[in-house]
């Protein structure tokens, strides 16, 4: 399972529901060239401008970033939908606001590609993030943030480049996870749903009634089947101790919150057609 860096992060997992605008935005331009076959690793990025270029992306991972749903969700289409890899570079005719830019990929993607699709409701496992004590006592590592206790980011600033074996500086609102950890600074805990989602590979609703928001600190020792494949240029991390807790039980004993296997509906977008693009 690959990462996905910056615009993803925006995109992903902020957990905002957007509004269909009519008409719905579009790129001005947009270049799409079938990837090296050599390449690993998929990368999504954006510009102050607008500008993203896509790295090494199959046309399932853009459904899922424009979409901001999960894998798991994605069914159908051709065979090609995770096989076949682009790169694409595409640019607004305006500096778009961030609830524009998925819209964006969608009219790229129904446009260049030819996606036609629907979407069901199904009865399928989920997980029901609960609280872990009856008493409500969270982890030592789920703690409440105090005003001042960080700074705003400067959206006007590139992001500060990573340190060798640090997780990256976090602002407001930030938060970093790695095949291995998690960081956030003053976020709500819906907040960390969707990435748990997409290492777990399944549905995880929110039952904990937490609506503050907290500093999290969290590490695991992976799941090789589940484990996040890091980008090529991302920090090297020293060997995982064998002997370290599982994410269910990372969860519990730092952040005093648990994964109840339930069912539940779950939207499953299903593709019905697309079409490789044509070089332009």
């Amino acid at each position: 399972m690959r990462i996905f860096q910056t615009l993803a992060a925006l995109l992903m997992f902020c957990g905002v529901t957007i509004a269909q605008s009519d008409p719905r935005p579009q790129f001005e331009v947009a270049s799409i060239k079938p990837a090296a076959p050599d390449a690993h690793g998929t990368f999504i990025r954006g510009t102050p401008g607008g500008r993203i270029t896509l790295t090494n992306v199959s046309l399932k991972e853009m459904i899922v970033v424009a979409w901001r749903i999960q894998p798991f969700q994605v069914s159908g289409g051709p065979p090609w939908l995770e096989s076949a890899h682009y790169d694409i570079s595409a640019k607004p005719d305006h500096a778009p606001k961030p609830d524009e830019l998925p819209l964006m990929l969608q009219s790229l993607m129904e446009d260049r590609f030819q996606l036609k699709f629907h979407r069901e409701t199904k009865e399928l496992p989920v997980y029901a993030l609960v609280l872990a004590r009856k008493d409500g006592k969270l982890g030592p590592r789920l703690i409440e943030s105090k005003e001042g206790s960080c700074s705003q980011p400067d959206l006007n600033k590139p992001p500060a480049p990573l340190e060798p074996g640090k997780p990256p500086a976090l602002f407001c609102g930030g938060m970093f996870m790695s095949q291995r950890s998690m960081n956030a600074s003053s976020i709500p805990v819906a907040n960390i749903i969707p990435m748990l989602s997409r290492t777990l590979g399944r549905t995880i609703i929110d039952k904990t009634g937490l609506t503050g928001k907290y500093d999290i600190s969290m590490e695991w020792t992976p799941d090789e089947s589940l484990a996040l494949q890091p980008p090529p240029d991302a920090p090297k991390l020293p060997p995982a101790d064998p002997a370290g807790p599982s994410l269910f039980t990372a969860l519990q004993e730092q952040l005093g919150l648990k994964l109840e296997s339930q069912k539940g509906p779950v939207e499953v977008f299903i593709v019905d057609s697309a079409e490789r693009p044509s070089e332009n």
